[in-house]
This record gives structure tokens, sequence and C-alpha cells, in this order.
């Protein structure tokens, strides 16, 4: 007999069980091939998935960052006064 069921689908069409599976392979998709050989992007993929509170935080402290950058003329703070010249060495 014939049941019902729900499924999912990344965006190239492909089906999933879950919805877990089919953002997964979005996001390997969106990284494209990753090393030698077979792609560490569904790898990476569901380790970004596993880790993304911590990656939202991440870039809400970049983005806050840039903010204050900006505020300051966009320029980094100077350091000049602050670190140390290290002696120049002849070329052997």
């Amino acid at each position: 007999m014939a049941k019902k069921g729900t499924g999912y689908f990344d965006r190239k069409g492909h089906f999933f069980k879950t919805a877990r599976e089919a953002t997964e392979s979005d996001l390997a998709a969106l990284l494209g091939q990753i090393g030698d050989g077979e792609s560490l992007a569904p790898g990476i993929a569901h380790t970004l998935l596993e880790r993304r509170s911590d990656l939202e935080r991440l870039f809400a402290e970049h983005d806050e960052m840039i903010v204050d950058v900006s505020a300051n003329g966009g320029s980094v703070t100077d350091l000049g006064a602050k670190v140390a010249k290290l002696p120049s060495r002849p070329a052997v």
C-alpha cells in the first residue's frame, strides 16, 4: 500500500529525506570542489550547519568591527609608535 511522506529538494532538484540533507547539499554546491580527488565540500557543509550558531555569532562580531572601522573614518588605529622596527639583515 502506498504511503504519504515528506521530502525536500536542494536547488539542483535532488530529493532528500530531511531538510538537513538538502541544506547540506546546497552548501556543498555553494562551496564547490575543495581538495584533490573526492571533494571535502560535503564534510565542510555538514560542519557549517552543525556550527551555525557559532558562525552567525562570528559574522555578527565581524560586522560590528567593520562598522567600528567605518565610524573611525575607515582606517585602522595607527600602531606605528607601538611597533618596534627590526634591524635589517644583509641578504645572504
